[in-house]
């Protein structure tokens, strides 16, 4: 069986190995023994903890195969960021250069630096080794997030976003940030990027331009990716957009790639899941055919897997069967929450 659960100290083995597979652009899940253990340390922390509004949590769940025992993905919510780090875009805005005289109407984008998502509740590290790119996993790895944003809203901010991953090539080299470091930074992609994960950003505000820079002005290569995603982003991008998330005119710093946004309330997953109490019975799924999201309500002994089972609307009740009850940590009686896949 698939699950997804809060991560463990005793994961460290298997995240270490999914940050190296993960690759460059990652900035999420750097390959750093020490900050890997804190994220860990972090994610352990925000799940005990008693929270009533969104704060620095900061929580990572993992997709386990309970047949292997191995961690095959991850996936992370940051309950709201900038607050002890500034949290840096740029805008896309217009300037328009304008001569009545001369009968001349120009229009230029610019991109600003700016916090605007300071205190924005960021979806982010989301993997999933190839060998389990199947079954539906990758959506419901993307989409049990949402669950349990809906669940324990009071956690969360109402602004939700994703950093997309912008364009760059084999070795890492993003043609957004050539144009950068040329001008501005002095420093390679790869190490500004792994910089940034590690949570070390003064360099940004020190060395980044702090006036609004013309589009026109950059290299070709430059303009032609900004407000791109890299190739394997796009059905992460996809998915998000299929619930509702969209751009608002916000890139990357270094890559160029593009932030998603939506109102967590209006998240289609956040709308259309809810809440049913348990029945089970081990002969449910003769005639059941619609796969379901289901997890149970708990924060920090938080489980979800996706099944084929029965609902009994009229009664609220869904029926499971005592495996899928193990798996989720519920008995009959409790309340679970359904999504359907």
């Amino acid at each position: 069986m698939i699950i997804i659960r809060p991560i463990r100290m005793t994961d460290y083995d298997d995240l270490h190995r999914i940050a190296i597979e993960s690759g460059h652009g990652f900035t999420s899940l750097p390959v750093n023994e020490e900050i890997l253990k804190k994220r860990i340390n972090h994610s352990e922390e925000s799940f005990n903890a008693q929270v009533e509004q969104a704060g620095n949590q900061g929580y990572l769940l993992v997709m386990e195969d309970t047949q292997t025992a191995q961690v095959v993905g991850t996936t992370g919510i940051e309950a709201a960021v900038g607050l002890d780090n500034a949290f840096y875009h740029y805008h896309l805005g217009k300037v328009v250069h304008n001569s009545r005289e001369l009968d001349i109407h120009n229009t230029v984008e610019t991109l600003s630096l700016c916090n605007d998502y300071t205190g924005a509740t960021e979806i982010c590290t989301l993997f999933l080794q190839e060998s389990h790119r199947k079954d539906g996993n990758g959506r419901f790895l993307s989409r049990c997030r949402f669950l349990f944003m809906a669940e324990h809203a009071e956690r969360f901010s109402d602004c939700v976003i994703a950093e997309m991953r912008g364009v760059s090539d084999e070795e890492g080299r993003s043609p957004f940030y050539d144009w950068l470091e040329k001008h501005f930074l002095s420093i390679e992609f790869t190490k500004a990027d792994y910089l940034t994960g590690i949570g070390n950003k003064n360099f940004i505000a020190d060395l980044m331009p702090k006036y609004p820079v013309y589009v026109n002005l950059l290299s070709e290569a430059a303009q032609q990716v900004i407000n791109k995603v890299h190739h394997n982003t796009v059905p992460a991008l996809r998915l998000l957009e299929a619930e509702g998330f969209s751009r608002r005119g916000y890139v990357d710093i270094f890559d160029g790639g593009p932030t998603v946004e939506a109102e967590r309330s209006q998240i289609r997953a956040v709308r259309e899941s809810n809440r049913y109490q348990v029945l089970v019975d081990d002969a449910y799924g003769e005639d059941s055919n619609q796969k379901y999201i289901i997890c149970n309500t708990n924060v920090a002994n938080f489980r979800a897997t996706q099944v084929k089972l029965t609902l009994r609307e009229t009664a609220n009740q869904v029926v499971i069967t005592a495996d899928v009850a193990q798996a989720l940590q519920v008995q009959q009686g409790d309340w679970v929450r359904l999504l359907s896949n």
